[in-house]
C-alpha cells in the first residue's frame, strides 16, 4: 500500500546508473541518482516523498515537503500563471492553487493558508478555500483532549484555528501570546464542543494538571535566569509576556510551590530554593 502526496516507506527494489528503484505496490518508482543514499542494500525500507512528476509518472524524492496531503498549512506564492499560482512547499515543483481554488486573487510574495489534496489525475494540488474542507461534526474529538492547532485567521473575538487538519475552532484573544501568527502550530486542548458542533479550544490543560503544567513552566524559567521579578502586584501582561500564564494560573502555581518549599518569595519576586536572589538595596 503506498499513499500519493505523503510519506511512505518503501523497500528497495533494486539500484542501477539511473538510481534507487524502489517497490510501491505494483509499481517500481525511481529514486534519482541525484539524491545519494548512506550503504542500502535490497529490501532496505526508505522513507521518501512518492509526487506524479511533471510527465505524471509515480516519482519519489527524499525531500520532505511542508505540508503533504490532507493537511493545512502556511504556504508562500512564487508566481502567477494562466493557471493559478504556485506555492512553495518545500520541493524541486512548486504546487498548483488552480483560480476556481483561491479565496481571493493570489499574489506573488504573500502567503496564504491552504490545504493539499489530489486533483482527478492523481497530481498534488492546493486549495485556499479553507472552509470548504473542514468537516462539520467533531465526532472523533472529546473535550479536554489534546490537539494540534494551526492558527489560520484572525477575528474580534480571537483566532480561527484548525484542529488536527480537520475542524474549525476558536482560540479566544486572551489565550493568544505575543508574536502569535498566521500559521503558527501549537499544541492545545478542546475546551467545549458546543451543540452546533462550533469548538472552542484553549492552551491551558484543565484543573490539576493545568496547575502542574504551570508550575513545571514556572521552574525552568527560574532555572534559566535564577530570579523573576514578579509578585502578586505584577500585571496580567507581565506575567503573560514573561511566562505565557494567566495571572490566576500563576498565583495557583506559586501557591503550590511556595508551599511545597521548592521556591522563595523574596522582595521584588521569586527565586528557587538556595539560589542568590537580586543585589540587596543600597
Amino acid at each position: 500500500m503506498y499513499h500519493i502526496g505523503r510519506m511512505n516507506s518503501l523497500p528497495i527494489h533494486h539500484i542501477d546508473e539511473q538510481g534507487t528503484w524502489l517497490k510501491a505496490g505494483p509499481h517500481k518508482v525511481l529514486l534519482p541518482v541525484s539524491e545519494p543514499l548512506p550503504a542500502a542494500a535490497k529490501g532496505d525500507p526508505l522513507e521518501v516523498f512518492l509526487y506524479r512528476n511533471s510527465q505524471g509518472e509515480l516519482a519519489a524524492t527524499l525531500k520532505r515537503p511542508k505540508a503533504q496531503v490532507g493537511e493545512f498549512a502556511l504556504l508562500k506564492v512564487t508566481a502567477v500563471t494562466r493557471h493559478g499560482a504556485f506555492l512553495d512547499w518545500g520541493l524541486d515543483k512548486d504546487v498548483l492553487v488552480p483560480y476556481r481554488e483561491q479565496s481571493e486573487p493570489m499574489r506573488v510574495g504573500r502567503s496564504y493558508v491552504v490545504k493539499l489534496d489530489l486533483d482527478s489525475q492523481w497530481r498534488t494540488v492546493a486549495s485556499a478555500r479553507v472552509e470548504r474542507h473542514l468537516k462539520k461534526a467533531p465526532v472523533d474529538l472529546q473535550e479536554g483532549q489534546e490537539v494540534d492547532l494551526l492558527l489560520w485567521e484572525f477575528t474580534e473575538l480571537g483566532a480561527k484555528v484548525i484542529i488536527n487538519h480537520r475542524y474549525g475552532g476558536l482560540l479566544y484573544r486572551d489565550e493568544l501570546l505575543p508574536g502569535q501568527r498566521r500559521g503558527h502550530r501549537l499544541k492545545g486542548y478542546v475546551k467545549r464542543i458546543r451543540e452546533d458542533h462550533k469548538i472552542d479550544v484553549t492552551l491551558r490543560r484543565g484543573g490539576a494538571r493545568e496547575v502542574e503544567a504551570a508550575a513545571q513552566i514556572l521552574l525552568d524559567t527560574l532555572d534559566q535566569k535564577g530570579f523573576l521579578a514578579l509578585d502578586d502586584h505584577s500585571s496580567p501582561l507581565q506575567i503573560k509576556q514573561a511566562l505565557g500564564m494567566s495571572k490566576k494560573l500563576f498565583k495557583k502555581a506559586v501557591g503550590g510551590l511556595y508551599k511545597d518549599r521548592r521556591i522563595e518569595l523574596v522582595t521584588g519576586g521569586i527565586r528557587k530554593k538556595n539560589r542568590p536572589g537580586p543585589p540587596a538595596d543600597g
